[in-house]
């Protein structure tokens, strides 16, 4: 299934439950998988147009009522083009709102660069307070949704539309606030966010192929990180490397980082390297930008080369 069709139905269940769930989006309901939930629910859904800015005040006013408003967007629009709003009229506000990015990163693949935000996490990870959250799987997605749905705060969720494989367990129990360690591991920690966890897994078994043993740890809370397994994870390790479909600027590596200040670890990392994207499908970008397993195989070797 598609995760935009996961986040629609468990949307539904939410609003099904609750009348005060709303979602609001910028002519983008198609795009996000949730055109059908207007004849569902036509009380609780709202188009704002192509008017992003005006759809986060919208929301903001909404949740001063009661309501619990769910903003979705591309990506972009979903956070540089609307992180004052963010900033001033929900989280210091203290408004209780979901943010909804969609297609992250190169995900946005044929809309191209100015689509492409690699930079969003950096953006808002800044703003004192703010929750932001990446899933990796359709399993994840959908355990989180009535966890999102009931945390009071701001949220950016970062969503890739297309199908995904499933990799958690259907028993798997969701915590915001807890990494999640798929795979343990002796010579090397490999943090990674969204949908490139299965491509973590897969350079985790060609790297035990050539006798490095590597832990995997799922970061789907980017903020707040979970900073005691990553620091615990680092400290068995010895080594860190980082997987993100983000700027190594700012997102998941920063994040790593920013909690290991005080560890004498090396740590590498597999990201966008500081630059714009371009047009192209995802087998191209992951190429052209190196988020390939073979990126990933290649640089955990060169981490654990620095212990």
């Amino acid at each position: 299934m598609e995760m935009r069709a996961v986040y629609a139905s468990c949307l539904a269940e939410l609003m099904e439950k609750d009348r005060h769930v709303c979602v609001l989006d910028a002519d983008l309901a198609k795009a996000s998988g949730t055109r059908a939930l207007y004849d569902r629910f036509p009380k609780q859904m709202f188009d704002c147009g192509v008017a992003e800015q005006n759809m986060a005040s919208i929301a903001a006013g909404l949740s001063s009522y009661g309501f619990k408003p769910w903003i979705e967007s591309f990506t972009p629009f979903a956070s540089r083009r609307i992180c004052d709003q963010i900033a001033i009229s929900i989280v210091y506000a203290k408004r209780n709102v979901k943010i909804v990015g969609t297609d992250p990163g190169i995900a946005a693949e044929l809309n191209g660069g100015t689509h492409m935000s690699m930079e969003d996490i950096g953006v808002l990870r800044s703003i004192p307070g703010m929750v932001i959250f990446e899933p990796a799987d359709p399993v994840q997605l959908r355990a989180a949704m009535p966890v999102l749905n009931a945390y009071d705060g701001a949220v950016y969720i970062r969503l890739f539309r297309k199908e995904l494989p499933e990799i958690f367990p259907t028993d798997y129990r969701f915590d915001l606030f807890r990494a999640d360690t798929l795979r343990e591991g002796k010579d090397l920690s490999l943090f990674v966010s969204g949908f490139q966890l299965k491509d973590a897994l897969e350079a985790a078994e060609i790297l035990a192929g050539e006798g490095i043993d590597a832990e995997v740890i799922n970061v789907h809370t980017i903020k707040p990180i979970d900073r005691d397994k990553v620091i615990a994870s680092a400290r068995k390790t010895g080594a860190v490397l980082t997987v993100e479909n983000h700027n190594v600027i700012g997102g998941l590596h920063s994040a790593v980082l920013e909690a290991l200040a005080q560890e004498k670890i090396p740590a590498c990392a597999v990201g966008v390297q500081d630059r714009f994207g371009e047009v192209g499908k995802m087998p191209y970008l992951r190429r052209a930008i190196g988020l390939t397993v073979e990126n990933i195989v290649e640089t955990a070797k060169k981490a654990v080369a620095l212990k």
